[in-house]
């Protein structure tokens, strides 16, 4: 494969075409398998960036840290920060110094996130064992920069069962995929095993005690919070009153479902400011023929994240999935709702990841109004009040759940109340 440069992509059992990669000249191709288009299969999979055509496509314009030279929706497959420093720790272990994108797919070959899978794979050992505290113990030795792989702890084999669990699931976070047997209880990786018989998880890991709090419960107090206003999320719950775990909505009665990003389906750089805005992922909504009431969702999730302060609510934590049966896109549940500043910090002014009527902050409930005015949203300023009402339950949550009460205060603080 390192030859060719060359892997197949894979989607509901069909091979869907195959990607290509020049890494000297930073430009990659893609060609639909002729039998997947003869087939008419799945017309909407790729909605845009990449045209249903035979003819092979080549996309220069993706050169960024981002995208990695890929098509969008391919690189959405890719580990982000912390699911790539766990990667590189383990290549290094191995005595690998560097690989391109195309094997970075091999290795993520049928355990990313979603539905779309890469072929030939490169083969990874199974593990059916999984010890949370042994994995948190090598993250922090990894996460640490003055730890070096030389260390015991840090061996291929003790990174293995880290990187096959991590190194699929996005954001900055140290997180571990797993699967959790419905009749047991038994917790393995959840890197391959998707079958019915268990509950799949995404985790996020809380590495020490140390801290004056953890982020994990702020995280699951925003899901109470949230899921009380009508927010659709996939039920989450706390590991050891330290971990957030929350059910992967790729993963549905022993299926994959086909998810992206709106950064994933568009193109759209998430670290770019200039096309880091509602009002793009509202036209993104209507262009893929969202039901209505799911762009009112999508409104409520604006809300709530203005209110709630959550501002890093960038296009890699807005994403879609599709039906194929229907071939219709829908709004997926929202996740990485959360108070993403740090409390212990006093702020005079937050810019925000997502702008809302072109500000990132001074947001007026002029401006909300507009976006709402602008897509036809029912009740806007019902949805508005009830978000800000949520605010008492949100604390009452945080004290139930013991978060400190100057933790507490310093959120309140950065709270949106019109």
């Amino acid at each position: 494969m390192s030859k060719n440069n060359i892997i197949n992509v894979v989607c509901f059992d069909h091979e869907i075409g195959r990607i290509g990669y020049d890494e000297h000249q930073n430009k990659s191709f893609f060609q639909y398998n002729p039998t997947f288009l003869k087939s008419g299969l799945h017309p909407n999979l790729f909605p845009l960036v990449i045209k249903r055509i035979a003819q092979t496509q080549v996309f220069s314009q993706f050169n960024n840290d981002t995208f990695k030279n890929l098509p969008p929706m391919f690189a959405d497959s890719l580990p982000d920060t912390f699911g790539n420093v766990i990667f590189k720790t383990w290549l290094e272990a191995k005595g690998i110094d560097k690989i391109n994108v195309l094997e970075q797919l091999a290795y993520v070959s049928n355990r990313g996130m979603g539905a779309l899978e890469y072929q030939p794979s490169i083969h990874i050992p199974r593990n059916t064992s999984i010890d949370i505290d042994a994995i948190i113990n090598i993250l922090k030795q990894v996460l640490d920069s003055k730890s070096s792989i030389s260390d015991k702890a840090l061996d291929s084999k003790s990174l293995l069962n880290i990187f096959k669990m991590g190194s699929s699931a996005g954001g900055m976070q140290p997180k571990i995929l797993i699967a959790e047997n419905k009749k047991t209880g038994k917790i393995i990786p959840g890197d391959v095993e998707y079958s019915n018989a268990y509950h799949h998880y995404l985790v996020k890991l809380h590495l020490t005690t140390e801290e004056a709090y953890n982020k994990e419960i702020i995280e699951y107090t925003y899901y109470l919070t949230a899921t009380a206003l009508g927010i659709r999320m996939m039920p989450s719950k706390l590991i050891d009153n330290r971990h957030f775990a929350t059910l992967r909505y790729d993963r549905q009665e022993g299926q994959k479902v086909h998810s992206l990003t709106a950064s994933g389906i568009t193109g759209w750089d998430f670290k770019n400011p200039a096309v880091s805005s509602y009002e793009r992922l509202f036209d993104l909504a209507n262009f893929l023929k969202l039901p209505h009431a799911e762009v009112d969702e999508l409104f409520a999730r604006m809300v709530f994240n203005l209110v709630f302060a959550n501002a890093d609510d960038h296009l890699k934590n807005h994403a879609f999935t599709y039906d194929p049966k229907n071939n219709q896109w829908h709004l997926a549940p929202a996740y990485d709702i959360t108070y993403a500043l740090n409390p212990l910090l006093t702020y005079k002014r937050s810019s925000r990841a997502l702008s809302i009527n072109n500000k990132r902050n001074d947001i007026t409930l002029a401006d909300i109004l507009d976006i709402a005015h602008q897509n036809t949203i029912k009740n806007p300023k019902a949805i508005i009040d009830r978000t800000i009402a949520a605010t008492a339950v949100w604390e009452q949550q945080a004290q139930q759940n013991n978060i400190p009460d100057y933790i507490i205060e310093n959120i309140k603080k950065n709270l949106w109340f019109g």
